[in-house]
């Protein structure tokens, strides 16, 4: 018997627009197109953007708007505000979306694993206790319990209460 795990919305991972280049300096330069791209904030010096594959429900990540895969490349003033970003951004999710605990990290390069190893981003994963699952572990399957456009809507309302720099 073949097993078969079906998740549709997974279809636009598929089927959606492909990006060219950098998606993150895609992200930097189309803000009109922030909520089809699931844009949380922006300012001169980053942006916040929800994660389309998350850990878990409400991840995002805080991106400097500069292209580099060196943290160390960042002007001090970029990194103080990414920062302070990730201090309101710890408390939108613990006090607005109920998180338990949160999550801060950041995977410098190819063998740190990043994902997307040529654009710094910093991640913010909110937790909940008991929040992991043994699908994860034997499956390799992440299990996402509610639908990511609400999330996202929710997580979006929250953001002029909490990330006020």
């Amino acid at each position: 018997m073949e097993d078969i795990l079906y998740a549709p919305w997974r279809d636009e991972y598929v089927t959606g627009e492909k990006i060219d280049g950098c998606v993150f300096c895609h992200i930097s330069t189309h803000e009109k197109d922030d909520v089809k791209l699931h844009v949380l904030y922006r300012d001169e010096h980053c942006f916040i953007v929800m994660n389309r594959y998350p850990y878990t429900p409400g991840h995002f990540m805080i991106i400097p708007h500069l292209h580099t895969d060196k943290l160390e490349e960042l002007s001090t003033e970029t990194w103080l505000h990414m920062a302070k970003l990730a201090q309101q951004g710890v408390r939108l999710l613990k006090e607005g979306f109920g998180a338990q605990g949160v999550n801060i990290g950041m995977n410098l390069g190819k063998a740190g694993g990043a994902g997307i190893a040529e654009h710094i981003h910093m991640h913010l994963v909110p937790r909940w206790e008991r929040d992991t699952n043994f699908i994860t572990s034997t499956a390799q399957t992440r299990v996402y319990s509610t639908d990511f456009e609400k999330i996202y809507n929710k997580i979006k309302s929250l953001v002029p209460k909490y990330i006020t720099i």
